[in-house]
């Protein structure tokens, strides 16, 4: 997966206006917008989490992660190896991202980093 800056670019733009209508949408209902703020994902950090998904689908395993990270926020007894599965494939993810945009490396480590079991 090869990201041209062109595409990079238009990506960082949808992230931005999405990371704004999350900020406008929290900000009507009440919410602190410094607090608010400082819980949101960077712009590159939503980035990745759309290259993640877009992988995952190409791969056709996108409804299957879902369901792993759902289970895995579950109470019942195999929740936290759903959840170790779903950070494993994730953080697999996510060196692959690091390894093909350099330019997201930050936001990539950042995104491994709140993992529970890389």
């Amino acid at each position: 997966m090869r990201l041209t800056a062109e595409r990079l670019e238009h990506l960082r733009q949808l992230a931005g206006i999405e990371r704004e209508a999350i900020l406008e949408h929290e900000g009507r209902a009440g919410a602190d917008p410094l607090s608010t703020l400082a819980d949101l994902p960077s712009i590159d950090e939503f980035v990745v989490h759309e290259l993640e998904n877009e992988m995952l689908e190409m791969r056709g395993l996108l409804a299957e992660f879902a369901m792993a990270r759902l289970a895995g926020r579950g109470s019942g007894p195999d929740a936290a190896e759903h959840r170790q599965n779903a950070d494993r494939v994730e953080f697999e993810l996510l060196r692959e991202i690091a390894s093909d945009c350099p330019e997201l490396t930050v936001a990539v480590w950042q995104v491994a980093g709140r993992l529970e079991s890389p």
